[in-house]
């Protein structure tokens, strides 16, 4: 079920911008990029929402309008937010590049031997035949 973003209802099957709302949702934009938290933001603005929920708000591409939802935000605005957050998350250390996994030689086959041990407790039988199993890796796996 999807939910209507702040700032719109449905009148008659169509979204219509609530002009109350769009006003704080222009100012939330204007007041992030003047650069306050996304909390003194909330307050501020006087969207009673937590701090998570305001930045999902300003990631929300529904705002710049579709087939369905009259656009709220322009463009330059909605693109200058998410600069400005790439750019705090960056400064915060908040984003973190992929690691190159190149260097690991992946399992080509496995096998279990046959259980020397039986216990009756099954996670300590399961923990028992996880540990005997035996991996070989391939030495030119690239």
């Amino acid at each position: 079920m999807n939910y209507i973003p702040y700032g719109y209802k449905i009148e008659n099957g169509e979204a219509v911008i609530v002009e109350k709302e769009a006003e704080q949702l222009k100012k939330m934009f204007d007041f992030y990029l003047s650069g306050l938290s996304l909390a003194e933001v909330a307050k501020e603005t006087g969207i009673l929402k937590p701090h998570p929920s305001i930045g999902k708000m300003l990631r929300n591409r529904r705002y710049l309008g579709n087939g369905f939802y009259p656009p709220m935000i322009d463009e330059d605005t909605f693109h200058k937010a998410e600069d400005e957050r790439v750019r705090r998350a960056k400064m915060l250390g908040r984003i973190r590049e992929p690691k190159d996994n190149r260097g690991s030689a992946p399992i080509v086959s496995f096998s279990m031997p046959v259980s020397k041990q039986l216990y009756e407790n099954p996670y300590m039988q399961a923990e028992y035949a996880y540990s005997v199993i035996e991996c070989e890796v391939a030495e030119d796996a690239e």
